[in-house]
């Protein structure tokens, strides 16, 4: 069995040592792919004086989170990969954490991704964010197994988990693809979900095994700050989602006709708002991002061929 981690990267020199350190300890054997977004902080350094068993792939410029980790993807479906681990660079595991993501794949291979359970950084509580996607409405029973001690060593269906720490199946690659290269940072893995529900793979919790993400003490990115940015991830979202039938010309006349609304009752912070939304829109390449959601309809390699 060949299982790669990918693990993309962009000055991790914080984290990189910690997260390396955790896979070589890992009590299956694993290769580990890095894909660097055209860092700056000489962490480089690092991986060849002190990791010469780490495959690297150095990218010219910072192509995002999801095209590097298409690079990675496609290099080891190419080279034969039976699993994919996606592990952010922020994050690390403990020495069972692979094995155990694999043999409870094994028994329920309609489970295209796998996630651990997500602790922050000091490992003294649930990533916070990971929290969120394990409530009661989004993943049946999981909060009472926790607190009644009976967590289940089989899969445990959820909406959605952010891939800071993703099992992917063969299968699942070969069927569903990479990232959609639409979205650059955040939203990929959103897409990534809803295709691999539209073609009919689950995605799930495993609780028995965990991982740790460090980065509930950082400041919030400006990805989440900015309006025009989340305005334009949420649009994008909305038009690739392999489910919808977004229009384009819908959401123009949409805003539009709010900007009328804001206007006449005399909301002009509103209007530069909306303003500001329409340009966006307008700047979007349209018909590259419907493209996109066709293709991710197909059942293949979309996206890393």
């Amino acid at each position: 069995m060949k299982i790669v981690v990918v693990i993309v990267t962009y000055n991790p020199g914080k984290w990189i040592e910690k997260c390396l350190n955790s896979l070589l300890l890992s009590t299956i054997e694993v290769e580990i792919l890095i894909v660097d977004n055209n860092s700056t902080d000489g962490f480089q350094e690092i991986i060849n004086s002190s990791y010469p068993q780490v495959e690297f792939i150095q990218c010219i410029k910072n192509f995002g989170f999801g095209a590097a980790n298409n690079i990675g993807i496609k290099k080891a479906y190419d080279n034969s990969a039976d699993f994919v681990f996606l592990l952010n660079q922020d994050a690390w595991v403990k020495s069972d954490t692979i094995e155990k993501l694999i043999f409870a794949q094994q028994n329920e291979p309609e489970f295209g991704i796998v996630s651990p359970i997500h602790l922050n950084g000091k490992g003294e509580d649930l990533d916070y964010n990971f929290s969120n996607y394990i409530i009661p409405s989004k993943c049946k029973g999981l909060y009472s197994d926790i607190y009644l001690n009976k967590v289940k060593s089989s899969i445990y269906l959820v909406n959605f988990v952010n891939a800071a720490g993703w099992l992917l199946s063969r299968k699942c690659i070969e069927t569903v693809g990479g990232f959609n290269p639409s979205f650059f940072h955040y939203g990929e893995d959103d897409n990534y979900i809803e295709r691999a529900h539209f073609h009919q793979f689950k995605v799930g919790v495993l609780a028995t095994v965990v991982l740790f993400h460090d980065r509930e003490e950082r400041n919030s990115s400006f990805h989440f700050e900015d309006l025009q940015l989340i305005y334009k991830r949420r649009v994008i979202l909305k038009a690739s989602n392999p489910f919808n039938q977004f229009s384009f010309q819908s959401e123009n006349k949409k805003l539009y006709k709010f900007a009328i609304k804001a206007i006449f009752s005399f909301r002009f912070k509103l209007v530069f708002k909306i303003i500001s939304q329409i340009k966006t829109l307008n700047s979007l390449d349209k018909n590259a991002i419907l493209n996109r959601r066709n293709e991710s309809k197909k059942n293949n390699l979309t996206f890393l061929n």
